[in-house]
């Protein structure tokens, strides 16, 4: 007998649903949030299945790769998919929600997820860590400058560096508040710190950049960098999984919406779905393609033809989703950017 799988997710317990070919619940069932217990389950009540389903979820990925090294067919689905059916149901229980994800299994109304890779999760964790701590000396750095305005003291411009230009005010003008003069000078100490983990992490992305063709390739771009680099190349994980290099674009929530209904026919604002940081990444570098780097190529005369037309912000949309498309491509081909090559003036 065929048999489908739900899995609810949470931190500490799963709820486990197992229906037959017809709908009918054989088995359900709350066990603890691990590969080990959900795989003992599965094996008694359900030896035969066809499928398991279970919700993208800060356990997902976990699960997901340990259940696979079992032998067990899971399947992740998106949550918002999951979301849209299983409203359908009046109450919302851990119980009624495995049941569904169950019932999906079972009728195939269901798009898979793309489960990265244990490389491209490690590149995405680098990043994000970087990200932080970039962060964290950027507020540092605003908490000095509003402490110091209190007291009437104005930073104005770093010349030099926000370093140099501390210690400066700090030697001058609060030469007669010695209690503001520490907690400023443990701010900066604090930032120092920060910083040498923030070069620490750097010489880290550029060890992996170095490792990776693909990156390596990559940076042939303009305005492409080894943080840029290493970021397309864990948000795209694997290319094969695009059969258009124009679907880059939409993964990364650079495609405009639309609604077309009846008469009615309209083109919104970019979507923003997908990996937000990535799509940071793309605008940064089209933002140096368009304003810093003089390198004539078709894609920054393209972005600049379009600039005239539309504003700098809409070009730099529209060249960060170009820029993704090329990549992609230059990824599958195995080729280097070309300033005026035909993948440079596609898409």
């Amino acid at each position: 007998m065929k048999t489908f799988v739900g899995l609810d997710v949470s931190l500490d317990e799963t709820a486990v649903c197992v229906v037959d070919e017809d709908g009918q619940v054989v088995a359900e069932c709350k066990v603890p949030s691990t590969p080990e217990a959900i795989a003992a389950f599965v094996g008694a009540k359900a030896p035969d299945a066809v499928r398991l389903g279970l919700e993208t979820g800060p356990l997902s990925v976990w699960l997901h790769g340990e259940l696979r090294a079992r032998g067990l067919p899971v399947i992740c689905i998106d949550a918002r998919h999951a979301k849209a059916a299983l409203s359908m149901r009046i109450n919302k229980t851990d119980r009624n929600d495995a049941a569904g994800l169950a019932q999906i299994m079972r009728t195939g109304w269901f798009r898979e997820a793309h489960v990265k890779s244990g490389p491209s999760h490690l590149a995405r964790a680098l990043l994000a860590s970087r990200a932080l701590l970039v962060a964290v000396r950027g507020d540092i750095a605003n908490q000095i400058r509003g402490l110091l305005k209190t007291f009437g003291v104005i930073m104005g411009k770093p010349a030099g560096g926000f370093r140099k230009r501390a210690a400066e005010v700090t030697a001058s003008d609060l030469a007669d508040s010695p209690e503001l003069a520490r907690i400023v000078e443990t701010l900066l100490a604090t930032r120092d710190e920060v910083s040498r983990r923030i070069a620490a992490l750097d010489r880290e992305v550029m060890r992996a950049v170095r490792a990776n063709e693909a990156c390596r390739r990559f940076m042939t771009a303009p305005g492409v960098g080894g943080v840029v680099a290493l970021s397309v190349w864990a948000g795209i994980d694997e290319p094969a999984r695009f059969r258009r290099s124009t679907s880059v674009g939409a993964y990364f929530g650079l495609t405009p919406r639309r609604y077309a209904s009846g008469e009615v026919d309209r083109t919104g604002r970019v979507s923003k779905c997908g990996d937000k940081t990535v799509r940071a990444h793309l605008y940064e570098a089209a933002n140096v393609i368009l304003t810093r780097i003089k390198r004539p190529s078709a894609l920054r005369a393209w972005g600049l033809d379009l600039a005239r037309r539309s504003g700098f912000k809409k070009a730099k949309v529209a060249v960060a989703r170009k820029l993704s498309v090329i990549l992609h491509r230059m990824w599958r081909d195995g080729t280097e950017f070309r300033p005026a090559g035909r993948a440079a003036a596609a898409a």
